[in-house]
């Protein structure tokens, strides 16, 4: 299975979620909630975008050699770019998913980021 599948079948968990491939991009698929973008990826699922709260992607972008600051100044708004191998491990897999658990619930209308907060054992 690919990076891609993979995502997909993490984001497929979190309800009322759409891909919309952005045609200026080159057709990368971003995922969305109500219309609000949680995750932007490119056509392998390699590299991707997500939104943490500030502190921790401070935190990740200082950690994570991979990762930093997404562009266009959302980078201050807790966005960030990192880079997934195609021969990543469960345990990283486990740190992406996690992160787009809280992508998904920052960016979701409360009674939807409540919804899955109520089920986050289901991800595990």
């Amino acid at each position: 299975m690919g990076n891609l599948d993979r995502l997909e079948k993490i984001i497929a968990l979190l309800p009322e979620t759409e891909r919309v491939d952005i045609e200026q991009w080159g057709g990368h698929p971003s995922y969305r909630v109500k219309g609000k973008n949680f995750v932007f990826s490119n056509l392998a699922g390699t590299s991707l975008s997500l939104k943490l709260p500030v502190e921790e992607a401070r935190a990740v972008v200082a950690t994570d050699e991979t990762a930093g600051p997404t562009g266009y100044g959302l980078g201050n708004h807790g966005w960030i770019d990192f880079s997934l191998s195609l021969s990543a491990d469960a345990a990283r897999w486990q740190v992406v998913q996690e992160w787009v658990v809280t992508s998904y619930t920052l960016v979701a209308p409360r009674r939807l980021a409540e919804e899955v907060l109520d089920r986050l054992g289901d991800f595990a």
